[in-house]
């Protein structure tokens, strides 16, 4: 892609800023910034990559403004982000060696399981296999998740937000504070292999991480005003909308 022109990076910075919104309410970010990135002329590898980089700065952004929704939550952030990092170092490993057919068929199936769970009722922590939050098991799906989320990625939120509330005996503004940080782990593990790697547009990263920030600072904000059941239920609509259009795409003609 050329140089960008002012509107382009006002426009970057604007889908930034509502795609941060929205990662950090119901997990999207992706369906917003990335068409963003393709209507901009970007390749689908490289805009995958600069959409990556550029998130990292939601998740700072989310760490910001959900301070009192992560008091009290480090050791439990520090146990579940190592899996998490680990994650997304193998996924990004798997997107810059092999072919992504594999996971686009994939993703629709894990996006709707993941929506599904979450509009179940809430199963008492430990009752769905997982182990309650010191569960070894618990770890070892946040560390699958990472891995689809630094490969593939779309939804990739709301399947953690779906793993960590059948596991978390916490409300549901604190879990998903607790998936806004854990994730963003992945995404910056993810997108220092993309840096040195991958085809990254930088031009585009820098109007679209502001963005980022911002939204992700706001966003928490708004999470915390929505009744966890409003929280769950959005977050599930969206994601079995999005597993439609995934399922779509990747299905069509295939």
């Amino acid at each position: 892609m050329g140089a960008l022109v002012l509107v382009d990076v006002l426009g970057l910075a604007g889908i930034g800023l509502v795609a941060g919104v929205v990662s950090t309410v119901v997990s999207l970010a992706s369906i917003v910034s990335y068409p963003a990135l393709l209507a901009l002329g970007l390749p689908p590898l490289a805009a995958n990559v600069t959409n990556t980089v550029a998130l990292l700065f939601t998740g700072v952004g989310a760490a910001a403004g959900s301070r009192p929704e992560l008091a009290d939550q480090g050791r439990l952030i520090g146990r579940l982000g190592f899996a998490a990092a680990l994650g997304g170092a193998a996924g990004a490993g798997l997107l810059l060696v092999t072919p992504s057919r594999m996971f686009e068929m994939v993703a629709p199936l894990l996006v709707a399981g993941a929506s599904l769970l979450l509009l179940l009722r809430p199963p008492r922590p430990g009752q769905v296999g997982l182990g309650g939050e010191s569960g070894l098991r618990l770890r070892l799906g946040v560390f699958c998740v990472a891995v689809y989320t630094g490969y593939f990625g779309a939804a990739g939120g709301i399947i953690m937000f779906a793993v960590l509330a059948a596991a978390l005996d916490r409300p549901a503004a604190r879990v998903n504070a607790v998936k806004n940080v854990i994730s963003a782990l992945a995404n910056a593990v993810a997108a220092v292999g993309f840096a040195v790697f991958g085809p990254v547009d930088w031009g585009a990263v820098g109007p679209l991480a502001a963005g980022f920030l911002v939204g992700g600072w706001l966003g928490p904000a708004v999470a915390r005003r929505l009744p966890g059941q409003t929280l769950r239920l959005a977050a599930a609509l969206c994601g079995l909308a999005v597993a439609v259009k995934l399922g779509v795409d990747a299905y069509r003609g295939g």
